[in-house]
């Protein structure tokens, strides 16, 4: 990756609670793309997403809402950003759910899968989103409760919902992974959670050749620097000044820039793909 410059890409902000609140961001992340225009790719589909309420989440609700899907959102206690996107997501003519609660909690991402199910009728999309990281200055002042809760929530969730929307899904349906480019690249004040990440990867390449004879794909996408919640709650506001100056294209990347690629392997087009990572990241490089 280029060296880190020293330009300004965002003002200077932080919140000091994860995963962070969307509202509060300045300026406000931008989560639908004014020209994209559905084409009933997923007409008819019912979709779980994890961490759905805002950033990342809240594009991929809004797109897939966009193609004619009906979207049920897991997130943890961001009732302000989950009911925005819920009326965003409405808007389009379709269903949305709202899940809250903690999903580094196994009995939970159970739970959040069986309501999805009652409440929609069945399940053809997964997408595992949520996240939470917490920068420190060297593995030294990772505690062994931060390891434990990064990987609760960013690996261990993964696991537990796809587990549990196995019995649900059938030919023809997909598993979606949000991984990121620390998978590849690595961060040095984010080793606990580039860990989670490079796991994600192998997950989803495991996952994929253990579903392929059943006709269930999984893939994953991997963005580079995007503005979400997560960062201005992770960062000290210098970082966040200069969050994604460090990519070819020099600034960070809206959450809608990512929404299409989630739309592509969550619907038809996508047929021939299975345990592959899309990276969207500004212009980096990465083998692997």
């Amino acid at each position: 990756m280029p060296q880190q410059k020293n330009f300004v890409t965002m003002p200077a902000q932080h919140q000091n609670k994860q995963p962070g609140i969307e509202s509060l961001m300045n300026p406000l992340p931008q989560f639908e793309d004014p020209n994209y225009k559905g084409s009933e790719k997923l007409k008819g589909k019912n979709v779980l997403i994890t961490g759905g309420d805002s950033g990342i989440g809240r594009a991929v609700s809004i797109a897939f809402a966009k193609e004619g899907a009906n979207v049920a959102i897991a997130y943890l206690d961001e009732e302000e950003d989950a009911n925005e996107t819920k009326q965003y997501v409405e808007k389009e003519g379709v269903k949305c759910v709202l899940l809250p609660g903690d999903l580094s909690d196994e009995q939970h991402c159970k739970d959040v899968v069986q309501e999805t199910v009652q409440q929609l009728g069945s399940l053809q999309v997964l997408v595992n989103n949520v996240a939470q990281q917490y920068p420190q200055q060297g593995l030294e002042y990772i505690t062994a409760e931060q390891l434990e809760k990064t990987f609760r929530i960013n690996i261990f969730s993964y696991f537990h919902v796809a587990k549990a929307a196995l019995s649900h899904l059938k030919k023809g349906d997909v598993i979606i992974n949000t991984a990121s480019i620390v998978a590849y690249e690595g961060n040095e004040t984010l080793i606990d959670y580039s860990a989670t990440k490079g796991a994600i990867v192998a997950f989803t390449r495991s996952l994929s050749q253990s579903l392929v004879q059943k006709g269930i794909r999984v893939n994953g996408v991997a963005p580079g620097p995007i503005w979400t919640p997560l960062i201005p709650s992770s960062f000290d506001e210098k970082k966040v000044s200069q969050f994604g100056s460090n990519v070819p294209m020099q600034r960070p990347g809206q959450p809608y820039e990512l929404a299409p690629a989630y739309v592509y392997l969550a619907s038809g087009d996508s047929s021939y793909v299975t345990g592959q990572m899309i990276h969207v990241n500004g212009g980096v490089i990465v083998n692997g």
